[in-house]
C-alpha cells in the first residue's frame, strides 16, 4: 500500500514562490499518474497538476489557472512528487494535496485512490 505525505506549505506574499513536496512510500510506478489538487473553503477540491511516466518520457497536465506559474515534476528514484509554485496569488490560497491512481492523469479527484493529508498554501495580497 502507497502512502503519501505533503510537505512545503506555508504563508506567503503574492508574487512569492513555494515548493511542495510529496514523499511516497510503499510500491510505486512511473505508469501510475501522480496529481497535485487543492481545496480552499467553500470550494470543491479541483486538480492542479498531473503526471505520468510515457515510455522514457513524462507527460504532464495543468488546470488553466496555473498554466505558465507552476510545475510539477517527481524524482522516481526517490519516489517524490514536486510542485513548484512562482508568481503565487491569493486565491492560490488552498489546502494542497497530492494523490496517486492507477492509469492515465485525469482531472476528477474521485478516480484518485491514494492521498496525502495536505499541506495548507496561503498567499496574501
Amino acid at each position: 500500500q502507497v502512502q503519501l505525505v505533503e510537505s512545503g506549505g506555508g504563508l506567503v506574499q503574492a508574487g512569492d514562490s513555494l515548493r511542495l513536496s510529496c514523499a511516497a512510500s510503499g510500491r510505486t510506478s512511473s505508469s501510475d499518474a501522480m496529481g497535485w489538487f487543492r481545496q480552499a473553503p467553500g470550494k470543491e477540491r479541483e486538480f492542479v497538476a498531473g503526471i505520468v511516466g510515457i515510455r522514457w518520457s513524462t507527460s504532464t497536465a495543468y488546470a488553466g489557472s496555473v498554466k505558465g506559474r507552476f510545475t510539477i515534476s517527481r524524482d522516481n528514484a526517490s519516489n517524490t512528487l514536486y510542485l513548484q509554485m512562482n508568481s503565487l496569488k491569493p486565491e492560490d490560497t488552498a489546502v494542497y494535496y497530492c494523490a496517486g491512481r492507477r492509469g492515465w492523469i485525469v482531472m476528477a479527484a474521485s478516480e484518485y485512490t491514494v492521498w496525502g493529508q495536505g499541506t495548507q498554501v496561503t498567499v496574501s495580497s
